[in-house]
């Protein structure tokens, strides 16, 4: 049996295993069977905590489809509230490495357990083949996305250790996001898909964001994703630098900060259930 335990960041839902030993061979195909709403747990995906040559741990990150990930602000999140939770370290300040590189994780303590976090998620990729997305050199910046069926969008596009497109719409609450975050998503201009952000502006200050995240179909939330729409909105002169930003599941605030260049992303982490999957 393998031991589990369901955590979520604003809804952003994964399965974690401990993977201190290098045990589990199959990831991806355990991320499949273990997110599936209806014959599994249900999740957005499955990560695993492993140990780390260069950091006090290490997160990969599996999609529900199976592709693996590069970085999740809303999972490591968790992973950080699991390893101090759990008593894998005493650090209220812990240092992950992930595929998109090492991040650091400021905990907030109450009654001994964490009770939300602060990631520094590092600075944003904004060169236009890292993010990477296919045409000319340089930013993409408010750029006129062609879709097949003759509909165009304004994009902006940046990287948070992932792939983001970032798009604003007038009313994000029915706006037709499974319509078109696939498409996007699988455009042909984006050699790894990327994710894509739908977001209306309320004030310079709060935004509303769906997200339809690569791999996993829309989410309640999505932690880099709200990072890179930070980012976004400073570059198209619309929203500061601090940001409130509300999710179908909850609320996180970030910010860009402009001497270090770091996006800093800060929310809730909480831990639902624990079991064992049949190996």
């Amino acid at each position: 049996m393998i031991k589990f335990t369901k955590m979520h960041g604003t809804g952003n839902d994964y399965v974690y295993i401990e993977d201190l030993s290098g045990n589990i061979k199959n990831p991806s195909r355990l991320s499949v069977e273990m997110s599936n709403r209806n014959f599994g747990i249900g999740s957005d995906g499955l990560i695993l905590i492993m140990k780390s040559d260069i950091a006090d741990f290490k997160m990969r990150m599996f999609n529900s489809d199976g592709s693996e990930a590069e970085m999740c602000g809303n999972g490591i999140r968790c992973f950080a509230k699991y390893v101090y939770d759990h008593k894998l370290t005493a650090k209220e300040t812990v240092h992950v490495e992930t595929c998109g590189g090492t991040k650091e994780i400021k905990l907030k303590i109450k009654n001994g357990l964490v009770e939300s976090a602060t990631v520094d998620m590092g600075s944003p990729v904004l060169s236009r083949e890292k993010i990477p997305m296919l045409g000319d050199t340089g930013m993409v910046i408010n750029e006129i996305l062609h879709l097949d069926d003759g509909t165009k969008f304004n994009i902006t596009s940046v990287s948070m250790g992932n792939p983001h497109v970032v798009v604003y719409v007038e009313d994000v609450n029915n706006f037709p996001v499974r319509k078109y975050g696939p498409i996007i998503e699988n455009h042909s201009l984006f050699p790894q898909r990327t994710n894509v952000e739908f977001v209306e502006i309320i004030s310079p200050r709060e935004v509303k964001q769906r997200t339809w995240e690569r791999g996993s179909g829309e989410t309640l939330a999505c932690g880099t994703g709200a990072s890179a729409v930070t980012v976004a909105g400073v570059l198209t002169k619309q929203t500061e630098r601090k940001l409130k930003i509300n999710l179908l599941g909850g609320e996180l605030k970030t910010e860009w900060n402009e001497k270090t260049d770091s996006v800093f992303l800060t929310g809730p982490a909480v831990e639902v259930f624990t079991g064992e999957w049949p190996k």
